[in-house]
């Protein structure tokens, strides 16, 4: 026997290799629901969960090759936003179009904000945008309600406390009312 066969025979590799298929099929278990990944397996005949599998690995090299980080964290935030936003328009639900306004809304907050704290976020976490693009997932997927969850916990309360502040310092004006002359 090789020492290739003694090492793929050893009872850790044999239990690795179990746990892996378990998590697998588990993965494809889930996968399953979403009909767009079984009709890519079809036509592909690479199998769903290799393919997301895949897709993540491949994500997470394009971050960890920092000039690419940014503007791939851009385009998930972007591009399959803008086509389901582009379809919530054309369908006659309301739903959708609360779904996707809501996450504009908190995807262009979180952008500003990013605008103004970029290098020192970047100095202190360096993987920056692979967690921007996980959070950006997260609010996209409506199984999550990752937008409305951000919009109702924080922009409100923030928007609100702005919206108060303004009404306060914002004179009022009053109207005195011209006499009437009788004749």
């Amino acid at each position: 026997m090789s020492a290739a066969q003694k090492v793929q025979q050893h009872p850790l590799v044999l239990q690795a290799q179990n746990k892996a298929k378990y998590y697998v099929d588990q993965l494809d278990k889930e996968l399953t629901k979403y009909p767009v990944l079984n009709n890519l397996e079809q036509r592909t005949q690479v199998p769903k969960t290799y393919a997301v599998l895949g897709a993540i690995l491949l994500l997470a090299i394009l971050h960890t090759i920092n000039p690419l980080a940014a503007p791939i964290s851009n385009l998930v935030g972007w591009a399959l936003p803008a086509y389901l936003s582009f379809k919530a328009i054309e369908s006659p639900s309301p739903h959708d179009d609360v779904q996707w306004l809501t996450y504009w809304v908190v995807f262009g907050f979180f952008n500003f904000l990013e605008s103004f704290a970029l290098r020192l976020v970047l100095y202190y976490l360096p993987w920056y945008f692979a967690f921007k693009t996980i959070f950006i997932i997260w609010l996209q997927l409506p199984v999550f309600r990752g937008a409305q969850t951000t919009y109702l916990n924080v922009l409100k309360p923030v928007l609100n406390n702005i919206s108060s502040q303004s009404r306060a310092v914002a004179p009022t004006t009053t109207t005195a009312e011209a006499p009437v002359h009788n004749e």
